[in-house]
């Protein structure tokens, strides 16, 4: 087969038109045109007056050599590249069981990757099943009760289950690592659609579901796994691990373990910090989450096309380098979602965003976040980071009334400097409640500055975009990991064999795919050690 890409049609075209549109594009015969699928479709919204549909097709023609000829050297056109996944290695007999700890992406496909290469993994989740997990989070939500253990950062799932279930990333993937992972979800359920649209999306409620399936499959090939075990020491000897210490007081024998606990399972950072493995501060990014009605965010990107379905709700994706050398992005935005209460730890509040896949609750809302870094910002110690993250995450708190109520803004009280006291036109959709207050309470003067600057200029981007009546809440500090457990070529720890550091915790990935994609590398290399 062949792929042809960047064939753009308009927005409303009938069916007939993309195969016509290939014929054209190759100057062959209608004939000569055996066979077409989309590999791809994404939309070219940048003249609002003339949207269209560009699509990347794989077709099958009566002499593929004779058009390759012709077309040599335009990358629009050449042979289809092969995504198929091909295990590394298989298990032979007696081979020992690695073990893995977190149920998120990256652990989940280290898991399904093992057990699919017959190594039968253990997987250690310090949470709950999803659907307990999923009671405990709108316990937070619903009655501001929080559950140290069983939350939106912990439990089965992972935090990407309470997300827009964003399924794509920037990461380079020669091997196509990332085709496995749609593959693998469409077969616990999602849609197939998201083999095949530039930006998909799943939903939490969907995400919920498949995380089940999910593991079904992991325990039908001879996978196990324990929740509610939660790791409080590393056994390490002579530069390897030999085994894990669970707060119940069971020790687990074991020197294979991929680490994928995600960005705040902060204890666990500490103890591996205390045993002695490498490990590093790295830049992150805190700020806010801001809200506008979704039509305003249709409006100013698709104008008169707002509303159509092949459009679904618009996204945006913004950034700005501010006077004062930061630079202020637009972090994980979600269309037609709320934002969530997503602390874990008792004191204090962190937001987060989350859509269902109809994406059709009232409000857009997107972190509107500043990037710090370890020599600037919180220089001296591996884990500074996570102090900084639980220093602005207290004050927080306190500015939401001690209550996981979030702080509050309208956007022209803080464009001018002064505290808001009500809501306006923008009801915010945080959960258990937003106090207006001052956002300069709770971020660092750098941030706030920044933040003022750039609001305009996003405001000149996308209509209403610094609206008065715009809801910012606070604080948004869980971006990515503040460490990095560094590993080599081989996958594992620099100073500690047999310990895999993997996924978005261990500073090697940022949402669902690419700590999904992560976990799949990771799981190869401890298949290839554990084969010899």
């Amino acid at each position: 087969m062949l792929r042809i890409s960047e064939i753009k049609l308009p927005l409303d075209h009938p069916a007939e038109a993309l195969p016509a549109a290939i014929v054209a594009r190759l100057g062959i015969a209608p004939t000569d045109l055996l066979s077409w699928e989309v590999a791809r479709r994404a939309n070219d919204a940048r003249r609002k007056s003339a949207i269209l549909m560009v699509y990347s097709v794989d077709v099958t023609l009566a002499d593929e050599a004779a058009v390759l000829a012709r077309f040599a050297g335009d990358n629009h056109v050449r042979p289809t590249p092969d995504t198929g996944y091909r295990f590394v290695a298989t298990a032979p007999a007696g081979a020992p069981r690695p073990v893995v700890i977190g149920a998120g992406p990256c652990g989940l496909f280290a898991g399904l990757i093992l057990a699919q290469m017959g190594f039968r993994p253990i997987i250690l989740e310090r949470g709950k099943v999803v659907r307990e997990r999923t009671k405990d989070t709108w316990g937070l939500w619903r009655r501001g009760v929080l559950d140290p253990e069983s939350n939106v950062q912990f439990g089965e799932g992972g935090a990407g289950t309470f997300s827009d279930g964003k399924l794509y990333s920037q990461i380079k993937d020669p091997r196509f690592l990332g085709r496995k992972v749609l593959t693998e979800f469409v077969k616990a359920g999602a849609p197939e659609e998201i083999l095949t649209e530039a930006h998909p999306h799943i939903g939490t409620f969907r995400l919920v579901s498949m995380v089940e399936a999910m593991r079904a499959t992991i325990e039908e090939l001879g996978g196990e796994y324990r929740f509610g075990q939660r790791v409080v020491d590393f056994d390490i000897r002579d530069g390897r691990l030999r085994g894990l210490h669970l707060h119940n007081g069971d020790y687990l024998e074991t020197d294979h373990v991929v680490l994928a606990v995600g960005h705040s399972s902060r204890d666990t950072f500490h103890a591996l910090h205390d045993r002695g493995v490498h490990i590093e501060a790295k830049p992150f990014s805190i700020g806010v989450r801001i809200e506008h009605p979704q039509s305003w965010i249709d409006r100013a990107r698709f104008g008169q096309c707002a509303g159509h379905p092949d459009l679904g709700a618009a996204a945006y994706a913004l950034s700005h380098h501010c006077a004062n050398g930061r630079s202020v992005y637009s972090f994980c935005m979600c269309p037609g979602g709320r934002v969530v209460a997503a602390t874990s730890e008792e004191g204090r509040v962190v937001t987060n965003g989350m859509s269902q896949y109809s994406r059709k609750e009232f409000n857009a809302n997107s972190g509107l976040v500043v990037g710090i870094d370890p020599e600037r910002d919180y220089p001296g110690h591996p884990l500074a980071g996570i102090a900084l993250q639980r220093h602005w995450e207290e004050r927080a708190f306190v500015a939401g009334g001690s209550s996981y109520a979030a702080p509050g803004q309208l956007v022209g009280d803080f464009l001018a400097r002064r505290p808001s006291t009500a809501l306006g036109a923008v009801t915010p959709s945080y959960k258990p409640g937003v106090h207006p207050t001052d956002l300069s309470l709770c971020l660092p003067d750098f941030a706030i500055d920044a933040l003022r600057e750039a609001l305009p200029v996003f405001g000149r981007q996308i209509a209403r975009y610094d609206d008065p009546d715009a809801i910012m809440t606070g604080v948004e500090t869980r971006t990515s990991s503040p460490i990095r457990i560094t590993r080599g070529k081989d996958f594992q720890s620099l100073n500690v064999a047999g310990l895999f550091p993997a996924g978005e915790g261990a500073g090697y990935a940022g949402g669902i795919l690419s700590a999904a994609v992560d976990g799949i590398r990771v799981a190869e290399a401890v298949a290839l050690s554990l084969a010899g």
